[in-house]
């Protein structure tokens, strides 16, 4: 997947301010659309108020937002109801596969959205990264992003250059780091792959067999646990990530983007930077549940989200990357300039994609989440 600033902040070039109009039964000012409710199950900080007021206010359609912090409570939630309870859901595009076998999304009717407003490499990619099932498309791109290293560059100076996955275990960072364990133990084999310690083909190893998944974590498992001293807190939502560092001393951490961003709109001497090995990368999407009971105000909503200025909006709200053509032109200079400063044409050329899960790896990696958390 080869990807640049160019093509991502510039593929919009041709779109404009004007939203591209959606299927004619769900535009803004029909009949149709200007009633009703959807039911939204989304992570917690994607749907900002500024977002529902503008959708609820162009269809007259009443957004009930539900929030999750982690696919697994999607996942878990979703299936214990049966695919019901809400209409539109917001799954990491790897996720897709722990939805199908259980039938808890609806295939989607391409003709109702508006897929000429996605950027076209992200459509391309989603297919192989989890978004169709026996030849249907069951999600589409929403938004991506990275889960990189954010440090306090006072206390921990670092060239660009010199970030790597191996700083959070440095002495330097002795009672200072934070990280999710089941993205650390991801962090910590590319970064043993990268010096030759592990050897893991860049941690896809861990995708192509238990055993090869098994003897790459036991590594990274004792890595970790040799150097917890370094530890200073766990976390596992936006919310905890954030806190780490404001609360709990946390002075180099593996975030996802929208913490180091955030945090770097505060103080500057907070950095959010790629590690030389690569930064990981995810794909989320948006799906409609099989049991949806508002069909036609989930696609409005889905169209509504494919729109350039709702697309720059969430941008500019969460610090996450649409995947809307044009979204960038409207997310502000201080988006755009952040952009710039992280995601340079080397890093966004050496990206680390994660995968569609194999049927053993969530339940296997938790195996060794649980052996980090209680050591």
């Amino acid at each position: 997947m080869s990807v640049t600033r160019r093509s991502l902040l510039k593929s919009s070039a041709a779109a404009t301010a004007v939203a591209i109009a959606a299927p004619a039964i769900l535009r803004a000012h029909d009949a149709l659309a200007s009633s009703g409710q959807v039911d939204v199950y989304a992570w917690g900080d994607y749907i900002k108020e500024n977002m529902i007021q503008k959708f609820e206010g162009d269809t007259g359609i009443k957004i009930n937002l539900s929030t999750y912090g982690s696919n697994d409570e999607a996942e878990n939630k979703l299936r214990a109801a049966g695919g019901k309870g809400f209409d539109v859901i917001f799954p990491s595009i790897t996720n897709g596969p722990n939805y199908y076998p259980d039938n808890l999304l609806a295939p989607l009717d391409e003709s109702k959205v508006n897929m000429d407003n996605i950027i076209p490499s992200m459509v391309r990619d989603s297919f192989n990264l989890g978004a169709t099932y026996r030849g249907k498309r069951y999600l589409l791109p929403f938004d991506w992003g990275t889960e990189a290293i954010t440090f306090d560059s006072e206390k921990m100076p670092m060239s660009d250059a010199d970030v790597s996955y191996g700083s959070l275990w440095v002495p330097e960072a002795k009672g200072g780091s934070a990280f999710r364990q089941k993205s650390a133990i991801m962090g910590v084999a590319i970064y043993l792959d990268a010096i030759g310690e592990v050897p893991s083909n860049r941690a896809l190893d861990l995708y192509k067999s238990e055993e090869d998944a098994r003897r790459v974590w036991d590594a990274c498992t004792k890595f970790i646990l040799d150097h917890k001293e370094n530890i200073a807190a766990f976390w596992n939502n936006a919310t905890e990530a954030t806190s780490a560092f404001t609360d709990s001393g946390a002075i180099i951490g593996q975030t996802w983007d929208t913490t180091g961003l955030l945090l770097n709109r505060e103080n500057v001497k907070w950095k959010y930077r790629m590690p030389k090995e690569g930064g990981i990368t995810w794909m989320d999407s948006m799906g409609v549940t099989s049991g949806a009971a508002n069909t036609d105000q989930a696609y409005a909503f889905i169209n509504a989200m494919l729109e350039p200025e709702m697309g720059g909006m969430f941008a500019m709200n969460t610090g996450y990357n649409s995947a809307v053509k044009g979204a960038a032109d409207f997310a502000g200079d201080e988006y755009q300039k952040q952009f710039n400063e992280v995601y340079t044409d080397a890093a966004l050329a050496n990206l680390w994609w994660w995968q569609a899960d194999t049927p053993y790896f969530a339940s296997l990696r938790q195996e060794y989440v649980e052996k980090i958390t209680n050591s």
